[in-house]
């Protein structure tokens, strides 16, 4: 079944691991993990003949570059393979679903599609899982990992990464969450895969930083140094100001806003959260004069001073009127004016006019983690006469976004030879398909192991590549490139002993902290022994990313995600509950939404109103006490409708489970979305109408509307019923058949 290339011993070694168990396969860059998978794919298509292999991938254009390796490799037909992605409608994806015997798909929608039921995991004999290590906290591979395993006849996982962090716990967070139970690891020295590479050169390059730099980045460290010590004078921080990192500034500030929440709002902690914000500003001020230049700086310069005369939020207010910082926008904006450039610019001209003189026909990517900057890089590789192209993420920012579409589009004409550089920031690190590239620039080290090695990673494929990294002495560029260097170290040091020492051992301990997870969950959520894929549950279709429905889902539970008119979820025919977090209940209070929620609750039998988050309900907004808990008594009192505080998506949704428990019964047939009793004459009959086949309360409101009574709906030809929108011939026929058909006991 594979054509089209010749498995390597590596590849084949690991193979042999990846039949036997769920494998974690780390392996640099261009060794070709997604051939294994291909390798994988038909071993289990031939044991499992009629099932079908899903792969799962971060973005759009790495969906397409495996559906590309499927389709060149294995022996299916062009409609065999098919690619997923929020584009494409729920309804479209299921039907493709049933035709297809490979799917690669974004994760995000894909966890409605299982959540709802329009896909089936028990015939998937096989799930890849690229981009591996972020597989962890709740990002969606995690869900999709713990339903496939849950559902799959003949489950087994691949997991590909080309390093999975530096983090023992978070290399065991990847393990448990994907249920690993061998891991494949292998480096460009190891004797199997070193005769099909190419060496990589490496080489620093290092600037010194000029004096009026210096003088620039002086003024920042004075305000930024005031600011620390500010607030440590008001016993927030402690001990030597300085040694505090960005990091820490962040867990510091995180705290802070924790505690206004909670109800603390002297005046020593909102000074410290305003000064916290200017401190990180300034701190991302020094990065840019360190590491990116002066017109990066600018801009960013000029950004904070728009925002100062927009916004009334004091921390921008008070930074640009700072004494220091308005010296260093002063000194920016001269130096700007008398033509000075960061020495990386200069450094940059020169290694790619040198490399032009080599090669005319060099392919170059230059990384750079600031899409900012990477404007301004262009207009210094376009004024060497350079053909190039910048490489972006799809957020729009200036005028840098990039489509999915146009991405592709770029890296093609890039692979085509359409051009020479490619300026790329973090989206080009992941994954992609970039062959032959001659030369990689680092325009910064990166303090992170994933993303040194990601960067490499782009050369060295066909032919020996290079690598230069820029780097500014006595900068953070100097202590960005040994973080990361010590972090690749470890990470290798930590996986070999995971596989050395602890393999046998290591894929039991993962299921069985798994298991235990999973029964501490049950049991906080109802008895564990009980069987919950009898119950049913409605959500509104704009829940789908709660927490809430992804546990229901785990345990079994059938969720239909629809529009819902009233309500966020039915338990029950009678059982109806508006479901929000604490600020969204304050939110609805101010904005006037909550009124008409409970008036329209109230048509189900059993109303209830849920409040999640531990957060103090009275700090949220700037709204008296009163409102909120007059608010509450009219929920209580004036509708009659129970009130219940739950904590977080996890004690919500076991109370949703108890409740339909309590509901459910063999007897009664599944939810009805038809339910609520009537309260007026007008709700009487939009309650009729709805009731008739493919009508609902969506079109019950036209149909009256424009057959003005019941009698006339019943009485009307197939040729009217059909001159109402949304009412077509299939519809029509059927609430002619429903009408007129004599009713039988």
């Amino acid at each position: 079944m594979i054509r089209g290339f010749e498995p390597r011993l590596y590849q084949q070694t690991i193979l042999d691991t990846a039949v036997k168990k769920n494998t974690l396969v780390v392996l640099p860059t261009g060794l070709g993990k997604t051939n294994i998978a291909v390798l994988l794919a038909a071993n289990r298509l031939h044991n499992y003949p009629g099932s079908r292999i899903l792969i799962i991938a971060p973005t759009k254009p790495l969906c397409d570059q495996h559906a590309d390796s499927v389709r060149k490799h294995l022996d299916v037909h062009e409609e065999d393979v098919s690619v997923f992605t929020g584009m494409i409608r729920p309804s479209k994806r299921a039907e493709l679903w049933k035709k297809s015997t490979i799917i690669v798909s974004t994760p995000q929608g894909l966890e409605n599609d299982i959540i709802t039921s329009r896909i089936l995991l028990k015939e998937v004999s096989l799930l890849v899982v690229d981009e591996a290590h972020r597989a962890v906290g709740d990002y969606a591979y995690v869900f999709l990992a713990k339903q496939y395993m849950k559902r799959a006849d003949h489950p087994k996982i691949l997991a590909l990464t080309a390093s999975p962090g530096s983090d023992e716990q978070k290399i065991k967070e990847v393990c448990k969450n994907l249920f690993i139970e061998e891991i494949e690891i292998r480096s460009f020295d190891d004797p199997d895969v070193r005769p099909y590479v190419k060496d990589i050169d490496v080489e620093w390059v290092k600037v010194e930083l000029p004096k009026d730099f210096e003088q620039v980045r002086a003024y920042l460290r004075n305000s930024f140094q005031e600011k620390l010590e500010a607030i440590k004078k008001l016993g927030l921080m402690y001990g030597n100001v300085s040694s505090y990192s960005k990091t820490a500034l962040l867990e510091l500030q995180r705290a802070l806003y924790a505690k206004m929440t909670s109800g603390e709002k002297d005046f020593s902690i909102m000074r410290g959260v305003s000064l916290l914000a200017e401190a990180l500003k300034l701190q991302h001020a020094l990065e840019l004069v360190e590491t990116q230049g002066l017109k990066p700086l600018m801009e960013y310069f000029l950004k904070l001073e728009d925002e100062a005369n927009k916004t009334r939020v004091k921390a921008v207010q008070n930074l640009v009127r700072d004494l220091n910082f308005r010296s260093a926008f002063i000194m920016t904006r001269n130096l700007l004016a008398a033509g000075m450039e960061h020495p990386k610019i200069t450094k940059l001209r020169q290694i790619l006019v040198e490399e032009l003189k080599q090669k005319q026909d060099i392919k170059i990517i230059i990384f750079n983690q600031y899409r900012d900057s990477t404007s301004n890089l262009k207009e210094v590789i376009d004024s060497l006469g350079i053909n190039s192209k910048i490489f972006v993420g799809q957020a729009k920012k200036k005028d840098t976004g990039l489509s999915q579409k146009k991405q592709k589009q770029i890296l093609e004409e890039f692979r085509g030879g359409g051009f020479n550089c490619l300026i790329a920031t973090s989206v080009a690190e992941e994954g992609l398909d970039i062959p032959a590239v001659d030369l990689v620039i680092f325009y910064e080290p990166v303090p992170s192991a994933i993303r040194t090695v990601q960067r490499r990673g782009r050369t060295g494929r066909q032919e020996k590549g290079r690598v230069i990294i820029l780097v500014t002495k006595k900068t953070r560029d100097e202590s960005n490139l040994w973080v990361s260097m010590n972090k690749e170290k470890r990470m290798h040091r930590i996986i070999h002993g995971l596989k050395r020492g602890l393999t046998a051992s290591f894929g039991n301990q993962i299921q069985t902290e798994a298991k235990e997870e999973e029964q501490k969950r049950l049991f906080e959520q109802g008895k564990s022994e009980w069987d919950y894929s009898s119950i049913s549950v409605f959500a509104d279709h704009r829940e789908k990313g709660s927490g809430i429905i992804k546990e229901l889902s785990n345990l079994g539970v059938k969720v239909e995600l629809t529009k819902l008119d009233v309500a966020d979820y039915l338990l029950s025919e009678r059982v109806a509950v508006e479901y929000k977090t604490v600020k969204d209940f304050v939110d609805s209070i101010v904005d006037g939404r909550l009124l008409s929620q409970l008036a329209s609750l109230r048509k189900y039998e059993k109303p209830i109103v849920v409040i999640e988050g531990e957060e103090d309900i009275y700090s949220q907004r700037k709204i008296h006490p009163n409102a909120i808990r007059g608010a509450i008594a009219t929920i209580i009192v004036s509708y009659g409708i129970p009130l219940v505080h739950t904590k977080n998506a996890r004690e919500t949704t076991g109370l949703f489970l108890m409740i339909a428990r309590r509901e459910a019964d063999p007897s009664k047939k599944d939810i009805s979305l038809h339910s609520f009793k009537p309260l007026t004459d007008k709700d009487l009959q939009e309650y009729i109408v709805s009731s008739f086949p493919g009508v609902g309360s969506v079109l019950a409101k036209p149909l009256l509307k424009k057959f003005k009574s019941i009698r006339n709906l019943v009485n009307a030809s197939e040729g009217e019923l059909r001159q109402v929108d949304l009412i077509g011939d299939k519809k029509a026929k059927r609430i002619r058949e429903i009408s007129d058909k004599n009713y039988e006991e």
